[in-house]
């Protein structure tokens, strides 16, 4: 590759990394969100000729990342936050492991990263409505499982 081309390909990562990195981490916890992330990028490296050129070439990788990610899929484990954190529910991280992948990571990619509904559409490859639907379901299963909610 030339200078030009490393180049260009760097600028990408550095736009594209951060995105792709907190959707596999989303899908799929810490470590295999990284490792995931990790093996996306150097395939794309390896076809950046290709990749360069898509439509959606974050889309792509995030499903490159999780054809590599299910091999060794595992529910996320959550870390408990330092003292300095920020506090949430405690029961959170263990309700969020519960639900559906789809769902898990529709509500940590619209309300963890704040990503909007488009953006998320994009990166999973469904339609907004999709999304918004995964979300929906997602929060009343949270609820329910939280006590928020009655049964009924």
């Amino acid at each position: 590759m030339g200078a030009d081309t490393e180049g260009e390909f760097r600028r990408f990562v550095s736009e594209a990394e951060p995105r792709l990195r907190r959707a596999l981490i989303a899908a799929y916890g810490t470590e295999t969100g990284r490792e995931a992330t990790a093996e996306a990028l150097a395939y794309a490296w390896e076809r950046w000729d290709r990749v360069r050129d898509m439509s959606n070439p974050v889309g792509y990788l995030f499903r490159v990342g999780q054809s590599r990610g299910r091999r060794r899929r595992q529910r996320p484990v959550f870390e408990r936050p330092a003292k300095d954190e920020i506090w949430i529910e405690p029961r959170l991280p263990a309700a969020l492991a519960a639900l559906p992948e789809r769902q898990r990571v529709a509500l940590l990619l619209v309300y963890g990263e704040e990503w909007s509904h488009a953006e998320a559409a994009a990166i999973l490859g469904v339609s907004k409505a999709t999304v918004q639907r995964h979300v929906e379901r997602g929060l009343r299963k949270l609820r329910k499982a939280l006590g928020v909610i009655d049964d009924a």
